[in-house]
């Protein structure tokens, strides 16, 4: 999945306005320089006047960010690297981490969505590529996954 679609379908999940994703994008680093028209330039869709691919950089800071403002901060340990290369799976499982979903809340977003997962199904998705159970996470399955996710925070 582009991650275009990503950062849209995580703003009107949360509702979100264009600053709102660049303060979380600083909250994953402030030094990290991300403005408003680059923003809008990502959130357009393809073929659209003005429209730009949104980089892994960006969408990595602002899940990073995500993960911050829901979980906080661990003082007791350094802060994470940004990802160089974002995959499906990487997003799955930093939106599990940010909004502390259990297996049972991730089979009911993919269920409510209408593409019900199995137990090792989805345990599958969390494995590192190197593990033979790995699955990778398609596009339909994470779009089905955010669809999910947004019918439950908006109540569609």
């Amino acid at each position: 999945m582009i991650n275009n679609d990503v950062l849209r379908s995580v703003r009107f999940m949360l509702d979100l306005a264009d600053a709102t994703l660049i303060e979380l994008a600083k909250l994953a680093d402030p030094g990290f320089d991300l403005v408003r028209d680059d923003v809008a330039a990502y959130l357009k869709r393809e073929g659209e006047d003005g429209f730009e691919e949104c980089p892994d950089e960006v969408l990595a800071h602002v899940l990073d960010g995500l993960v911050i403002h829901y979980r906080g901060v661990d003082p007791t340990r350094p802060p994470r690297p940004v990802e160089k290369r974002i995959t499906n799976n990487l997003v799955l499982k930093k939106l599990r981490v940010a909004f502390e979903l259990k297996d049972g809340d991730m089979h009911q977003a993919f269920a409510d969505a209408g593409h019900p997962v199995s137990k090792p199904e989805l345990s599958a998705f969390f494995r590192q590529p190197g593990h033979k159970n790995y699955r990778a996470c398609g596009d339909q399955l994470l779009r089905n996954f955010l669809k999910g996710l947004a019918m439950r925070s908006r109540g569609v």
